[in-house]
């Protein structure tokens, strides 16, 4: 059986999985086997019955025979991946902290990113219903189907990783998985300065919005570090604040704070009923007395509402949002809006110019490092054109410093919630 190719220079995954590629085809084989041997009580019996059935196999059965020791101990492993673990072999890259996203394009087609950089395994599914059957448990645990009238599966894993899987009817390459991991530590805002995600005075400048109730929209591609930069930017809200928390899918991991709610949108079920939207969620926070409502990320028309709670007292908001800049972040709000409601586009400018005080924009750049690109107040409406002003601003700098989060010569124009709670003018 042919192994998939690999990248030459990640040399570690290559021998981390290479004798279990070479004997695919033997795993499955022998899972077949002894899971139709223990078919009537393998749900109910222990791993360590399952491990000892498994070794008896490979010792026994003629088509391992020729193994070396290290190769039936790698077998026996794969076996047990394949009858007792929920992601097969993915499981090992599940854990491997150092492993941030497993990308699944069809069952011989997979990659990973580790430590910022994509590379392809030479793992693979032996065909598109082993890869199936792995989706399938997925939704299992949460209840729900993935099938040809079902093709999109969204869900979150024991560990709080966030999974997506698409169906082979739709997915042309065969079925599709894709599960994006979370830190099990928390990054803080003194190590994003360490990083040099952000300076150390950009940070003191943020901690000082954040502290004082600003409206703060965090904008970026995908794995820009939006929900990362979110968790540390929470660690300035004043510990004595109600906050409600509201997400697509739980990823947010926000600590210190004791007066705490935290909702996550449900889908439907099979019959197409119970389904639990952003916008339900908002609406209902308004409803919760809250000091700050933090919301992981808008998609769509609950921007209305988010924009809405904003313009009615509820300082200190934070969200985020998938954009190319500051100003192309307020586009898309602006779109989202219009489809959202029949106001003209001054009055849905006007909205968002007095609800959103500061963007936050993050990138990341050709080495895979992530930084904030720019920091920007949202400075009125004027002239049927909201308007901005450049705090922070990522420059290229020609010198032995290299490129850094540059401060502009721009003040804050709007310091009023500043001198409201007390806090210096920055």
């Amino acid at each position: 059986m042919r192994a998939a190719s690999v990248d030459g220079n990640d040399i570690s995954i290559k021998k981390m999985v290479e004798a279990e590629v070479d004997n695919i085809g033997i795993i499955y084989e022998i899972s077949d086997i002894v899971r139709k041997k223990l078919s009537s009580v393998i749900g109910n019996i222990d791993d360590e019955t399952v491990m000892a059935a498994i070794h008896r196999e490979i010792l026994l059965n003629p088509i391992s025979r020729n193994l070396k020791l290290h190769e039936k101990q790698s077998a026996a492993e794969g076996v047990f991946n394949a009858l007792r673990r929920e992601l097969d072999f993915l499981e090992k890259y599940l854990k491997d902290p150092q492993i941030s996203e497993i990308m699944v394009n069809g069952h011989d087609d997979i990659f990973i990113e580790k430590n910022g950089r994509i590379v392809k395994i030479p793992e693979y599914f032996p065909s598109s219903k082993e890869l199936e059957e792995v989706i399938m448990r997925i939704g299992s645990k949460i209840h729900r189907e993935i099938n040809e009238m079902n093709p999109i599966l969204d869900a979150r894993l024991a560990d709080g990783s966030r999974v997506h899987a698409v169906y082979k009817n739709i997915a042309l390459n065969g079925p599709t998985l894709n599960i994006r991991k979370f830190p099990d530590t928390r990054i803080d805002m003194k190590e994003l300065i360490s990083l040099e995600t952000v300076t150390a005075e950009a940070a003191e400048f943020l901690k000082q919005l954040v502290i004082c109730g600003y409206n703060i929209f965090l904008s970026g591609g995908t794995s820009s570090g939006k929900t990362t930069f979110l968790n540390a930017l929470s660690d300035f809200i004043p510990a004595d604040e109600r906050v409600i928390v509201i997400e697509d899918s739980a990823e947010l991991q926000l600590d210190g704070i004791e007066n705490i709610v935290r909702m996550e949108t449900k889908n439907a079920n099979v019959q197409g009923k119970g389904e639990i939207n952003m916008k339900h969620l908002i609406k209902a926070s308004l409803r919760m007395r809250p000091d700050r409502i933090i919301v992981g990320e808008i998609r769509g028309g609950e921007v209305m509402d988010m924009i809405n709670s904003m313009n009615t007292g509820h300082s200190g908001s934070l969200c985020t949002g998938h954009a190319n800049s500051a100003r192309g972040m307020l586009s898309r709000i602006e779109t989202m809006m219009l489809t959202a409601s029949s106001f003209p586009i001054e009055a849905i400018r006007g909205q968002i110019a007095s609800a959103i005080d500061i963007i936050v924009h993050l990138g990341r750049l050709k080495d895979r490092s992530r930084k904030i690109l720019e920091i920007t107040e949202v400075a009125g409406f004027q002239n049927g054109e909201i308007m901005l002003n450049p705090l922070f601003v990522y420059e290229i700098i020609k010198d032995k410093e290299g490129d850094r989060l540059m401060r502009t010569e721009n003040p804050l124009k709007n310091t009023s919630k500043l001198i409201m709670q007390g806090g210096a003018v920055i």
